[in-house]
């Protein structure tokens, strides 16, 4: 069985490196990245259908895991949204896929982003998790340009078990996120 690279970095250097930053006494208290979520909003989809089903093949193919479409929770006439009509796609990580995607965004996708120069560190909660806007859908290897029909962004959002946005941004930072320095 094949260990995702950064997994094995966790378990071996990072929760080390996090025991004697933040001085817990219990291995338990280790902060760890639970769920990476990746979803995408397709507001054009009321008026055509297809746009969701694009939007799930796409993330299908990002995440390398089977993508769901959203439903709208209500009625909202100056959209011409009727409740359970679909609005978006989205895909929750866990496991092996999260520690091989996270992997595959800090190393072959964040480096294609135009004038990159780290991710914003303004996009914690208040309770360690983590939420970064993506532009692009094409920063992605998977996605071919050619057969795009349209150029729309996704938000990323990194679930951690951290009581705070400091312990949650060191285990990112650890994971590899290259965040802007200030």
């Amino acid at each position: 069985m094949n260990i995702p690279r950064l997994k094995e970095e966790y378990n071996n250097r990072i929760k080390k490196t996090l025991m004697e930053e933040f001085g817990y006494k219990n291995v338990m208290q280790i902060p760890k990245l639970q769920k990476i979520v990746i979803s995408k909003g397709v507001g054009a989809a009321v008026a055509d259908k297809k746009l969701i089903d694009y939007a799930v093949e796409e993330l299908t193919m990002i995440s390398g895991q089977k993508a769901l479409s959203t439903i709208s929770k209500k009625d909202i006439a100056t959209f011409k949204l009727r409740k359970g009509m679909p609005i978006g796609a989205k895909v929750t990580l866990r496991g092996d896929r999260m520690y091989e995607f996270l992997d595959r965004l800090v190393t072959a996708s964040l480096p294609r982003v135009r004038d990159f120069k780290g991710v914003k560190a303004t996009g914690f909660d208040g309770r360690g998790n983590y939420n970064l806007g993506i532009k692009e859908q094409i920063i992605f290897p998977e996605i071919e340009i050619d057969k795009i029909n349209k150029i729309s962004g996704m938000d990323i959002t990194f679930v951690t078990s951290a009581p705070t946005d400091k312990e949650a941004k060191s285990l990112l930072k650890e994971l590899g996120l290259p965040f802007k320095k200030n």
